[in-house]
C-alpha cells in the first residue's frame, strides 16, 4: 500500500510544548503552596482542565483559565490579588515561550517533504498554533496546515481525504497514543508514535503494538524508513 500524505503532529513532535508547561505547574504549585499541598493541587487542576476542554479547547489561554478556577476552588475564593495577577503572567508567558525545533527536525522535514504531502495536524487555539508555526520556521515544509478542536478518526479520515486519496493511502505520526495513534488507525491510516520524555497524562493511552499499521520509531529521522517499508512490504511492521 503506498502512502502519499503524511500527517504530522505538532507540540512534542516539530518542537517544545510539554515542557513550558510543566514550568508553569511547578509556579503555579509555588503560588498556591499556603492553601494545599502539590500532590492534591495537580489533581484538582488536572480534573478541571478535562472537565473545561469541551468548553475551552486545548491550549495555553484554556490552561491559564483552568488555572484560575483551579485557584478559587482550592483557597475557597481567598487567593489573594497578587496570585491572581501571577497566574495571568505565566499564562500569558506560556502563550509567549520560544518555538524551538526539537533536534534533527529540519533535516528530516527536508527528507519527508520531497517524497510525501505533508499536512500538519494540530490541535489548539488557532492563532496561538498559527504563530507558533511561523515562529518555527517550519512552514514551508507543509502542504497543509489543519488545526482542529479533536483528533478522532472521522477527523483524520475528512483530512487525509482532502489532501490525498483516503486514509488508507496516507500516515499520521506524532508523540500522542491518544490523538495522534489511535484514531488514526481506527480511520484505516498508518500510524507511527515518535515519544517525547514528557506526555500530558490526558494523552497517554495503552499501544497498539499488535496493529499491523502501528510502529512505534525512536525519531522523526526514522520515518523515512518505515514509511518506504510500507510502501514496498503492505505495512507488515510493529514496534521497532
Amino acid at each position: 500500500m503506498t502512502v502519499t500524505v503524511l500527517g504530522l503532529d505538532a507540540d512534542d513532535t516539530l518542537w517544545h510544548n510539554e515542557t513550558f508547561y510543566q514550568l508553569t505547574r511547578q509556579r503555579f504549585n509555588e503560588l498556591l503552596s499556603d492553601f494545599v499541598d502539590a500532590e492534591r493541587l495537580e489533581g484538582e487542576i488536572t480534573a478541571t482542565e478535562k472537565r473545561n476542554l469541551g468548553l475551552y479547547g486545548y491550549g495555553a489561554k484554556g490552561f491559564t483559565l483552568s488555572m484560575l478556577e483551579t485557584a478559587l476552588l482550592v483557597s475557597n475564593g481567598s487567593v489573594s490579588s497578587h496570585a491572581v495577577s501571577e497566574i495571568l503572567a505565566v499564562g500569558r508567558e506560556l502563550m509567549n515561550h520560544p518555538v524551538e525545533p526539537l533536534p534533527g527536525v529540519h533535516e528530516a522535514l527536508e527528507a519527508l517533504s520531497a517524497a510525501y504531502r505533508l499536512v500538519l495536524i494540530t490541535k489548539g487555539d488557532l492563532f496561538h498554533q498559527e504563530s507558533k508555526l511561523a515562529a518555527s520556521g517550519l512552514g514551508r515544509f507543509f502542504s497543509g496546515v489543519e488545526i482542529v478542536s479533536e483528533k478522532k478518526a472521522e477527523t483524520y479520515a475528512r483530512i487525509f481525504s482532502r489532501h490525498g486519496t483516503g486514509p488508507e493511502h496516507a500516515a499520521m505520526a506524532g508523540n500522542s497514543v491518544r490523538s495522534d495513534v489511535l484514531p488514526a488507525l481506527e480511520a484505516g491510516s498508518y500510524a507511527a508514535l515518535i515519544p517525547f520524555h514528557l506526555v500530558w497524562a490526558h494523552e497517554d493511552a495503552p499501544l497498539p503494538t499488535d496493529h499491523p499499521r502501528f510502529a512505534e520509531l525512536p525519531s522523526l529521522a526514522d520515518l523515512p524508513r518505515w514509511l518506504s517499508g510500507v510502501s514496498n512490504e503492505g505495512g507488515l511492521f510493529g514496534r521497532s
